[in-house]
């Protein structure tokens, strides 16, 4: 099944139209079929016996020759049918009758197996039928109206049905096109919301649970947001006030004579130091860094460029994107700076897909074994492995990293790189 942000809002509407109209299509189909085919056809025939059944009496009549005209005119009064036992050909310029009409054919075999002879049946334009049938040493003609032995206006049910179909069919799209809308815009809202990026004129609207979805999106939003702002002022709060004893500490020990001891000491106070600068670069990073369309490729050059020429970037020279550019050239940073640090060869690829666009940072070092990939996304995780020997860092480069992914709405993962080290891909939907 094609995932929801696969689906074109266009494309999702004609699916939907498509699973109103077509069942609607086919059931009327059916319908009419059935109609025409069954109960028309039996309607009809049954008709079409009980003319026979009046003719068969005619034709007694006719057969019997009783010179009784009053016997004659009770007969077709009783039978509500004008006939002649003699009939003759009519004069030139008579209307011309028609031999081929609607079940038609039903009619002259119910009349040829009730009167035991061939049957003529025809209508004129007055929608008259004419029998016509050997009697005696003549021929006998029989005159009714052609509604009294066929159904004549059936069509007319069926454009009742259609009309009565499509005002329902226009009622359904109607409703579906606003429940469509509703969900399209809570989709978009949603996405929207997982890039880090706000939907302005975004309200619940649409059916019951679809406004319920919405107002619990909105409410998961601001908890997030709450939580994420809390976690940024926190972690600037005590990065700020860690500084003040950080920097007696330091001074105190700068004071004191030097020895292997109190140099092992400042190594690890100057780690701390540079732990809380990275702790407030992106505490500060967080404030006031809003989405905005820019230009990945020419932001990743820009974060490479840092580290030298010997880290090159291969991929396109412009990749338009949406984003918080300062997280973005932060998280690239540290996946860039994580390389770096294990490896002698380093490369950067940059790719524009049809729905995202992905970056990779290749090396050549000793990399991390598949079952502790996601050990390495873990706050402060530091594995035990080559990769980690002897180098120092606070242990959130990745965490953060895959964190600004995420909240793009794309992620990182680590695998095998084609240099024989490790990869880490960056996904950017956009």
């Amino acid at each position: 099944m094609a995932r929801l942000r696969d689906i074109t809002p266009r494309g999702l509407y004609a699916r939907s139209l498509l699973m109103v109209v077509a069942p609607v299509v086919l059931i009327l189909a059916l319908m009419t079929w059935y109609y025409y085919d069954s109960h028309l056809a039996e309607v009809n025939r049954k008709l079409a016996q009980a003319i026979a059944r009046d003719a068969a009496q005619i034709q007694s009549f006719c057969d019997a020759r009783p010179d009784t005209l009053f016997t004659k005119e009770k007969l077709q009064r009783d039978l509500d049918m004008t006939f002649t036992c003699d009939y003759a050909d009519p004069a030139d310029g008579s209307p011309r009758l028609i031999h081929s009409f609607a079940y038609g054919k039903t009619l002259t075999e119910e009349l040829t197996i009730r009167l035991g002879v061939p049957v003529d049946v025809s209508v004129d334009p007055r929608t008259m039928l004419h029998f016509r049938f050997p009697s005696g040493s003549g021929t006998a003609e029989i005159l009714i109206e052609r509604k009294r032995a066929l159904v004549v206006n059936s069509h007319f049910f069926i454009v009742w049905v259609i009309a009565s179909s499509l005002l329902m069919l226009a009622l359904a799209v109607a409703f579906l096109n606003q429940q469509v809308r509703s969900i399209l815009r809570l989709s978009e809202a949603a996405r929207a919301f997982g890039r880090g990026r706000d939907a302005p004129g975004f309200r619940p609207s649409g059916a019951t649970e679809v406004r319920d979805a919405a107002r619990a999106l909105l409410d998961m939003k601001s908890r997030l947001t709450a939580f994420a702002d809390q976690r940024s002022a926190m972690l600037a709060g005590v990065s700020h006030d860690l500084r003040t004893p950080l920097t007696r500490l330091k001074l105190s020990l700068a004071m004191m004579e030097q020895s292997e001891d109190l140099a092992a000491a400042q190594s690890d106070l100057d780690d701390m130091a540079m732990m809380l600068d990275e702790y407030l670069t992106f505490a500060r990073g967080e404030e006031g860094d809003e989405p905005m369309a820019l230009d990945l490729a020419e932001l990743v050059r820009e974060a490479a460029a840092g580290f030298g020429a010997h880290v090159p970037v291969v991929g396109p020279t412009s990749i338009s994107a949406t984003g918080r550019p300062l997280a973005l050239k932060r998280a690239i940073n540290n996946l860039i700076s994580n390389a770096v640090k294990y490896a002698t060869d380093v490369r950067v690829t940059v790719l524009d897909g049809p729905h995202a666009a992905e970056v990779h940072v290749d090396d050549n070092g000793p990399g991390i074994a598949p079952e502790r990939r996601e050990e390495a996304f873990r706050p402060f995780s530091r594995l035990d492995e080559a990769r980690t020997q002897n180098t120092s860092g606070t242990g959130l480069g990745l965490t953060l990293a895959r964190d600004t992914a995420r909240a793009h709405g794309g992620d990182l993962r680590l695998s095998d790189s084609v240099l024989g080290g490790l990869r880490a891909s960056l996904r950017l939907p956009h």
